[in-house]
């Protein structure tokens, strides 16, 4: 290893860290008067030590993998939040067509603005994502992971993050459609036979296991956790689809083995699983986002720069407006408008389809650049807007709540 490359990884281990403390004081902060997600933050502080302000940071070869092994955690966090059984049905069959017309309005943007039908794709892809794991810290701290509300806008992140990486793995795979599709399908059985056989019986020594090492140094149920994680993802990326694909279906699998267990496990491993996700894992993903974001590529190109708030704009047309399909009937118009906003809120698959487009150089950096500062400003602004309209409901809601069924 050069000294320079030593350097800049050691720079990295330390500086790292230190902006992933710094993150939730500011947040904290600044919530005393705006409550903004942290991971705003976490991404501002990481342009600004990156190479595009301060420079403290670069691009590193330790950080890069830790920041990919954050982004797989994220999904396997957003895939363990889904309660099936509270947005199956009518919500997420919705979700579902909502995400459809998503991805058909996604297309028309990105053949209006980008040169190729490629480049078009990735941009229809990257509107019609959500950030599903994004959202899920927030709807837990405002309270409404459990509510009719939060299942709804659940139900329209498990599809805008699940559908998004099935047309990443049919559409970028390298692959003609028909054999990515036969692919495709191979790995649906494997997780459908996995996922069944989770779901079929009580699993009692595995919850003896897991109840005896839960607090001592053998922790095997974090242990089978990262095991799910990593080799559902080994199996994506051996089969060539998107490996983001296998964490989300991993966090689903390992929902539906938890769901016999007692509640006491499963607080105390919710608990224990979130220290490593968003205490160590998902920070630096969020972070190197930051480092790793083409400032001066975007403020060097006038045209990319004003395409930002096109993109914002376009997230919320293309991505929100297709999400009221979900809602229930009655559902009060300030809740409705907050569906609106948290289902355009996008940044992970935006991040991720767009590294492919630029190292396939299906897409330009300037562009690559604008997509990424589009989801960066639905982070920012959505979030907390919806949150606004939501709670302008609240009152009015609490005593009578449409059904979603």
């Amino acid at each position: 290893m050069s000294t320079e490359i030593a350097a800049t990884s050691a720079a990295s281990l330390v500086i790292v860290p230190a902006v992933a403390v710094a993150a939730p004081l500011i947040a904290a902060a600044v919530g005393r008067v705006a409550v903004v997600p942290l991971v705003v933050f976490e991404i501002l502080l990481g342009i600004i030590v990156g190479p595009s302000l301060l420079g403290w940071v670069d691009e590193a070869p330790f950080t890069a993998t830790l920041a990919e092994l954050g982004l797989a955690t994220l999904f396997f966090m957003a895939g363990s939040e889904i309660e099936f059984s509270a947005i199956a049905g009518r919500p997420l069959v919705r979700a579902a067509l909502g995400w459809v017309l998503s991805l058909g309005g996604g297309i028309a943007v990105g053949l209006l603005l980008a040169p190729t039908f490629p480049a078009a794709v990735i941009i229809a892809i990257a509107l019609s994502s959500t950030a599903l794991g994004t959202l899920i810290p927030v709807l837990r701290d405002a309270g409404e992971a459990d509510t009719p509300f939060g299942h709804v806008v659940k139900a329209i992140g498990a599809v805008g993050e699940f559908g998004p990486l099935l047309a990443i793995s049919l559409f970028l795979s390298g692959r003609e459609p028909l054999p990515s599709a036969l692919i495709l399908i191979a790995f649906a059985v494997v997780s459908i036979a996995a996922i069944v056989v989770a779901a079929r019986g009580s699993h009692v020594r595995l919850h003896r296991v897991i109840t005896a090492t839960l607090h001592t140094s053998g922790q095997f149920a974090v242990r089978l956790a990262l095991l799910l994680v990593l080799g559902l993802v080994a199996l994506t990326y051996a089969l060539g689809l998107d490996i983001l694909l296998g964490a989300f279906a991993a966090g689903v699998l390992w929902r539906l083995l938890m769901a016999s267990s007692t509640p006491s496990n499963r607080e105390a491993l919710e608990s224990k699983l979130d220290a490593v996700a968003f205490g160590f894992l998902v920070p630096v993903f969020f972070i190197y986002t930051g480092i790793t974001f083409d400032l001066d590529a975007l403020l060097a190109d006038p045209a990319a720069l004003a395409l930002v708030p096109v993109f914002a704009l376009a997230l919320l047309v293309v991505r929100g407006l297709p999400g009221l399909i979900a809602s229930p009937p009655g559902t009060p118009a300030a809740t409705r408008g907050a569906v609106v906003l948290l289902g355009a809120t996008g940044l992970p698959i935006i991040v991720a389809v767009t590294q492919i487009g630029v190292e396939r150089e299906i897409l330009s950096s300037a562009t690559a650049a604008a997509l990424v500062g589009a989801g960066m400003l639905t982070v920012l602004i959505f979030p907390a807007l919806g949150l606004a309209q939501r709670r302008r409901d609240t009152s009015a809601v609490a005593d009578a709540e449409p059904s979603l069924d």
